[in-house]
Formats: C-alpha cells, sequence, structure tokens
C-alpha cells in the first residue's frame, strides 16, 4: 500500500508563505500522476495543482501565478510552495498519488491524511 504523508501546513496571515510537503513511500509513483487538493465551499476535494512527467503541470485558476507544484524524486518528495496567500485559501491540503488524466480526482488512488493551512486578515 502506498503510503503519503503532509507536511508543512500551518497559520500565517494574509500576504505570507507557506511550503507543503509530501512524503512518498513507493518511488514509482514518483514518476504517475502527483496532485494537491483541497475541498471548496461546501463541495468536495478539487483539484488545486498537478504535475506528472508525461502530461507536465497544471493549477487552478485560483492559484495561478502564487503557487508552484513541483517534485524530487531521489527524496521521493512532492511539494506545493504557496506565495501570497489569501483568507480564502484556509483549507485542509491532501495530496494525492494515482494513474494518468491528472486532472481527473478519479484517477488518484492514494491519498494523504491533509495538513491545515489557515491564512488570517
Amino acid at each position: 500500500q502506498v503510503q503519503l504523508v503532509e507536511s508543512g501546513g500551518g497559520s500565517v496571515q494574509a500576504g505570507g508563505s507557506l511550503r507543503l510537503s509530501c512524503s512518498v513511500s513507493t518511488y514509482t509513483y514518483i514518476d504517475y500522476c502527483l496532485g494537491w487538493f483541497r475541498p471548496a465551499p461546501g463541495k468536495e476535494r478539487e483539484a488545486v495543482a498537478t504535475i506528472v512527467r508525461y502530461e507536465g503541470i497544471s493549477y487552478a485558476d485560483s492559484v495561478k501565478g502564487r503557487f508552484t507544484i513541483s517534485k524530487d524524486n531521489a527524496k521521493n518528495t512532492l511539494y506545493l510552495q504557496m506565495d501570497s496567500l489569501k483568507p480564502e485559501d484556509t483549507a485542509m491540503y491532501y495530496c494525492a498519488a494515482g494513474g494518468s488524466g491528472c486532472w481527473v480526482k478519479s484517477v488518484y488512488n492514494y491519498w494523504g491524511r491533509g495538513t491545515q493551512v489557515t491564512v488570517s486578515s
């Protein structure tokens, strides 16, 4: 079973920055779809950013220009650099690993437990 563990969440003021990390237990999944998700208000989890070797990088419109997704294959780690944080970014953030078609939530088979991000005004 693949295990993913998020870290790096916390509380910051609006305009601040955080870097989230996701440790992936199975090396092979570093080259599969990897993504960061958060629940929209009153909705299911939605993709914030995704990355894969063959499909590149995608971002939700709400975070373009502010968030950066990256991965370090040698460390089996996925990152989300979050800059210019806004109160509406407050959420539990989850990392996930899956197959292909990375913007589709259903392709993700493995999920972390989440890390809380709180942005105050």
